[in-house]
């Protein structure tokens, strides 16, 4: 039977696809500013898909005043087989600058085997693996062979903000054996992956202000003070010559990883000169120590400074500003607590700030970090599918990024383990401009999900 899935997978592939960019032409960005319109339009479309693929469930979930989620199910298997409850989100992050575009943002467009487009990686692909998987069980056996549930989201890209509460209003039709979210990456093109570990992130807002207004740095320049050299000097104390986080007691909860984790790093795949060339390093070339990039990376708190503002590009002539402004995120490993995080933060920036300026700090994320033991009998299904699906072994790995919902989500469904997998590979620009999926990698992702659900029934059904 599972041999017919999946050459119905590869029948409709091109089909697939075809779909996947109808959904991606919806410019769905949930961030303020941009017309919300299109998010309701892509929940439609969304739905329009699932009952497509066969789910004789599926509606638009909302809370009042938020972006719509989308719930599906199909639990025709009954009560005495395994919920599986698959996630991914149907938002997208902004354009950015349009003009560093190669292919217009949300028309996509292949080329040499990708599909260049806004979302077609972050996150619609894993919508195209949800509603694929399923319809082709739903075409060869008439139904899948476990119960399914899926949820869409509509907010991740600004932090799923109401999640929590979302969860408490809808957690009876959320109710699984095993969660998947289709949001992850893989660790290259070719090799699935799954993440057993998240970073957190903890953001504020730091103003510095000293004037009302601006003025004339000739006249009078060297004789008040200038909140861009302020700030400056004030971001500076951040870290250390090495680039080290330098708040103390920072790194009073962070753990060295294990002997097991450190092996495992070192049969991954990496190539520092690879890594250059896909981060698009502009001189020199990455880590040549494997085991120290994949710590620094999934194991250890990494500070950066996302935007740095005093007066507008272009439009700013000879003025000491009146005000600078930046905003800052510390990524956070598992068992730092982001709230002591973010005091520790602010107590350092109070502490460092010139005497003779205003100091304002915001609060904008405070995320906490998530991790996983693979060892649960689905995490063994899981890597029996995907090898199946993509025809190697998998690889466990770890996440820089964070999904700050990971931890509250399995915590409010009674603990159930979590599968975090995704089609996005290291060239796919998520976040960044020409984003792009590679066709392959997600054909091969809808093979190994159709795969999961008979290894699941088959390994769930046995606890």
């Amino acid at each position: 039977m599972l041999e017919r899935v999946l050459a119905h997978v590869d029948d409709r592939f091109a089909a697939t696809v075809d779909r996947l960019k109808q959904l991606v032409r919806i410019p769905s960005c949930s961030f303020p500013g941009f017309d919300h319109a299109h998010v309701d339009a892509s929940a439609q479309d969304t739905v329009a898909w699932l009952r497509a693929s066969g789910f004789p469930d599926v509606r638009i979930a909302r809370l009042p005043g938020v972006l719509p989620y989308v719930i599906a199910k199909d639990h025709r298997a009954g009560p005495d087989r395994p919920t599986l409850l698959l996630y991914a989100h149907h938002d997208v992050q902004p354009p950015l600058r349009e003009a560093l575009w190669r292919t217009p943002v949300f028309e996509p467009t292949e080329i040499d085997g990708r599909l260049y487009a806004r979302g077609a990686a972050d996150d619609k692909a894993g919508i195209a693996v949800h509603c694929a998987s399923a319809a082709a069980w739903n075409a060869v056996a008439g139904a899948p062979p476990i119960n399914l549930t899926v949820l869409i989201e509509g907010e991740e890209e600004i932090g799923s903000p109401h999640f929590a509460a979302f969860l408490r209003a809808h957690r009876a039709d959320l109710a699984a054996d095993c969660l998947v979210i289709a949001d992850l990456g893989n660790y290259d093109t070719g090799l699935p992956s799954l993440t057993t570990s998240l970073r957190g992130l903890v953001g504020v807002e730091v103003e510095l202000r000293a004037l009302r207004a601006p003025l004339h740095s000739g006249l009078w320049g060297g004789t008040v003070p200038d909140p861009a050299l302020g700030l400056c000097r004030l971001l500076a104390t951040l870290v250390d010559g090495d680039g080290r986080i330098a708040i103390p007691g920072l790194y009073d909860d962070v753990r060295a990883p294990t002997a097991a984790e450190v092996a495992a790093w070192r049969r991954l795949p990496y190539d520092a000169e690879q890594f250059a060339r896909v981060a698009g390093l502009a001189a020199g070339r990455g880590l040549a120590d494997p085991v120290e990039l994949h710590a620094r990376l999934w194991r250890q708190p990494a500070l950066s400074v996302n935007c740095i503002q005093s007066g507008v590009r272009g439009q700013t002539g000879n003025v000491i500003m009146d005000a600078a402004w930046a905003r800052i995120g510390i990524r956070i490993v598992p068992d730092m607590d982001p709230a002591r995080v973010r005091a520790l933060l602010e107590a350092h920036l109070r502490r460092h700030a010139p005497s003779d300026m205003e100091l304002t700090i915001v609060g904008k994320s405070e995320g906490g970090p998530w991790a996983t033991e693979p060892d649960h009998p689905a995490f063994a299904a899981a890597t029996r599918a995907l090898e199946r699906g993509y025809g190697v072994a998998p690889v466990l790995i770890g996440c820089g990024a964070s999904i700050p919902f990971v931890g509250e989500m399995t915590a409010a469904l009674g603990g159930i383990p979590a599968l975090l997998m995704g089609i996005e590979d290291p060239p796919c620009g998520a976040h960044a401009e020409n984003e792009s999926l590679h066709l392959g990698d997600l054909r091969k992702a809808i093979r190994a999900q159709a795969a999961l659900f008979a290894e699941i029934g088959a390994a769930l059904a046995k606890r």
